[in-house]
Order: structure tokens, then C-alpha cells, then sequence
């Protein structure tokens, strides 16, 4: 819904024509890719996953991770046109994650956009990843208010922002250390309970008691947007350090879920106090840490309580997928205008076209 200075297309001065967008991403460990209509509607969203590439490791390895997505684009992207029953010649605009993320990955998908863009001669739309997890907030609900509050809540990032009712995004506050998603990898690494960490502490954590073990909450100041995780992961390693040897089953479920609420509880705090700085009364929370159970459930009784609109994406758009990555793009489009020929677009791993000032 933030709109991208990165639009281009091969005819200098060409006019997006409406019709279906293609969509790949490609920033981490997911390889997928979607179709929207020129409406809007997700046509198809296929994702890839490399979870039994990088298992054994314990998190990602940006080599394989770049020699697997060479080795399954074409594959989800034909799949994705089949299941939308597209030709690839009946695309009007192709959108691509161009950053933040692994450089090796990201250039696997931005040189497959490229190549797409100047054989079929279509739009290209670099798309910020960040931008793609917001824009899936209206992905299974356009009737959401554009004026809201967005908290984006990932393994890289922790961000909250006041997307205003033109598509501009300011940020509001973000993580000074760990983001969230971060946090529950390391705290499943010190539980062993696998990867990847979030859903594994989800898990787990529904047999446990929240209560058992009180975890640091880190609130900076009572006004204070900020977040911050690592002092929580260093609580964990010396809890664990306290009760020595190796744990009962209900001894890591009760660690999971009171490690689990003390996350989600700074997460609920802060997107509310976000609420009230800015008197709005919609918030959308997204990203891949947005399909935590307790999180949802959190959020969903508070946002019922304090008659507060809430968007929680489908779980298929919680985690990396090209379905939000093909909405921002279309809508870059839509906001666009007329676009220049420019196919020098390159991966960016830090990649920013949000306004990063609070």
C-alpha cells in the first residue's frame, strides 16, 4: 500500500494496461509466486518452502538458499500462471521483492522479473518487503480503513508505522536489537525444540502455563514506541542455566509459553499505545510472526474489547508470499501514472523506500 519510486517498464512512457500481475518473491527461504487480477483478487499464491534445505543448520544458509530458489522459480511460476489460468503473455506487470533481504536470493527473483519484463514488454515494480507485508492487510479485507496503525512483525523486523489514507507510511516506532521473530528462534534453539523456531514455540507452548515463569517485559519509557528482545533471550539462557540438565516435557512446555507471552504481551502493549498516540481506531498486524496462536488471540479479544478494527491476515499471507508482493506492486501502479523504461533495477538488501523517521 506504500508506494514504490522504483516503477519501470521496457517501452519508455508506457501505460500499465489493467489486467493480472505476477508476483515473486524471493527475499529468504520461501520461493513463491502469485497472480492478481487487475482487480485485485488473488488468481493464484504458490510458495515453495526450503525448511528441509536449511533444518539441519539450525536457520538459513544464503548460499543454498540462493541455489534453491535457482533451481524452483520456474517451476512456481509456471505453476502459478496454471493455476490462474494465465499465459504469461497475458500479464500486464510483473512485481518483484527487490530488498531487504539475502543478496544471492533476491537476485535469483529480480533477474527472473527482469528477464519477463523485457521479453513480454510489461511493467516491472521493485517492491520493498516491508511494503508487501503491509499490503497484505488488505488482501482478504479491501474494506480495511487506509488510515491505521501497522505493526510488521517478522524474523528480520519489528516495525510499527502509521500508514495515513494516502498509502504513506511513517514510522512510529521499531525493535532496537532482536525483532520478535528473532527472539523465537533463539529461544527454540536453547529449548531444542527445532526449526523454524516460531512455529515450534507455538507448539509446544499450547501444554504449558504462561504463568509459570516470569519473563522480563522491556518498556523503555510508558510513551516509548520502542521494542527491544535481547534482554528476554538473555533471561532464558540463565533461567535455563538455573534449572540445569535436561528438561521434563512439562518443564519446556511451561518455558515455551511463559517465553511466548512475555513476546506477544510487549507486542499487544505497543500496537495499542500506538492506537492511542495517533487516535485511530484500525490496526493490522502482519508478517510471519503474525500467525502466532496466542498472539492472535491476544489481539482479537483486546481489539473486541476497546472496539478496535482488526486486520489479521490468513495465515497463507502471514508468512513470505508473493500474493502481498503483487498487491503493492499493483498498487504503485495504480498510483503511479505513467511509467519510464528502466530495467537497471538491482537487488537491495537494505533496500527502503518507507519513511523511517519517528
Amino acid at each position: 500500500m506504500c508506494s514504490s519510486p522504483n516503477q519501470s517498464a521496457f517501452q519508455p512512457g508506457a501505460q500499465w494496461r489493467p489486467g493480472p500481475i505476477l508476483g515473486i518473491e524471493s527475499s529468504c527461504d520461501e520461493t513463491a509466486a502469485a497472480v492478481l487480477s487487475g482487480e485485485g483478487a488473488v488468481l493464484s499464491n504458490i510458495v515453495s518452502s526450503q525448511v528441509a534445505v536449511h533444518e539441519k543448520f539450525g536457520g538459513v544458509v544464503p548460499e543454498l538458499a540462493a541455489r534453491a530458489h535457482l533451481g524452483m522459480i520456474d517451476m512456481v511460476v509456471e505453476e502459478a500462471l496454471a493455476t490462474a489460468q494465465f499465459s504469461k503473455h497475458a500479464l500486464g506487470a510483473v512485481a518483484v521483492t527487490q530488498g531487504p533481504g539475502l543478496a544471492g536470493a533476491l537476485l535469483v527473483g529480480v533477474n527472473y522479473a527482469k528477464a519477463l519484463s523485457y521479453g513480454l514488454g510489461i511493467p516491472i515494480i521493485g517492491v520493498n518487503h516491508l511494503q508487501g507485508h503491509i499490503a497484505s492487510a488488505w488482501l482478504a479485507d479491501p474494506t480495511f480503513p487506509l488510515s491505521c496503525i501497522v505493526l510488521v512483525v517478522s524474523g528480520g523486523h519489528t516495525h510499527l508505522y502509521h500508514h495515513d489514507i494516502g498509502g504513506r507510511c511513517i514510522l512510529m516506532g521499531r525493535t532496537r536489537d532482536d525483532a520478535a521473530g528473532e527472539a523465537f528462534d533463539k529461544g527454540a534453539q536453547m529449548l531444542d525444540l527445532g526449526y523454524p523456531g516460531g512455529p515450534a514455540v507455538d507448539r509446544i507452548a499450547r501444554f504449558g502455563d504462561a504463568e509459570a515463569i516470569r519473563f522480563p517485559r522491556f518498556h523503555r519509557a510508558k510513551s516509548s514506541l520502542e521494542f527491544s528482545f535481547s534482554g528476554l533471550k538473555t533471561a532464558l539462557l540463565y533461567k535455563l542455566r538455573e534449572m540445569g540438565g535436561s528438561l521434563r516435557p512439562h518443564q519446556t512446555a511451561d518455558l515455551a509459553a511463559s517465553y511466548q507471552e512475555a513476546i506477544v504481551q510487549v507486542l499487544v502493549t505497543k500496537a495499542f499505545a500506538a492506537l492511542k498516540q495517533s487516535n485511530l481506531a484500525a490496526l493490522a498486524v502482519v508478517g510471519g510472526v503474525s500467525a502466532n496462536s496466542r498472539l492472535r488471540a491476544l489481539l482479537s479479544e483486546r481489539a473486541t474489547r476497546e472496539g478496535i478494527r482488526l486486520s489479521l491476515p490468513p495465515l497463507e499471507y502471514c508468512t513470505d508470499n508473493a500474493a502481498m508482493i503483487a498487491s503493492a506492486g499493483r498498487q504503485s501502479l495504480m498510483n503511479g501514472g505513467q511509467l519510464h523504461a528502466d530495467l537497471d533495477i538491482s537487488p537491495a538488501e537494505r533496500f527502503v523506500t518507507i519513511h523511517e523517521e519517528n
